[in-house]
């Protein structure tokens, strides 16, 4: 499998991502080992998944947040498309 290659301004926003759901398991007083399980991951893949690895699948990272109660959260990727509406205008004129 060939490793992603991300930018690193890019690479902050996963790191940040990262951190967010890190952040998000210990609100919840969930141990990594706990959510791992719940995910069906392991362990290490949970710890890649807290420091916003781009190796690791998008599925992984849906089964954590699922496990955390954010799955909805994924609905709002993409969701706010304002260049592509604004492309999609300019073929309306």
């Amino acid at each position: 499998m060939r490793k992603q290659v991300v930018l690193p301004k890019f690479q902050i926003l996963l790191e940040q991502i990262g951190e967010n759901i890190k952040l998000a398991r210990k609100r919840r007083k969930l141990t990594a080992i706990q959510v791992a399980e719940r995910a069906g991951i392991a362990r290490s893949t949970l710890y890649l998944i807290e420091k916003g690895d781009s190796s690791v699948a998008m599925g992984a990272y849906f089964n954590v947040l699922r496990v955390l109660g954010l799955q909805e959260d994924v609905l709002k990727l993409a969701s706010d498309d304002i260049f592509g509406r604004k492309l999609q205008d300019l073929e309306l004129l």
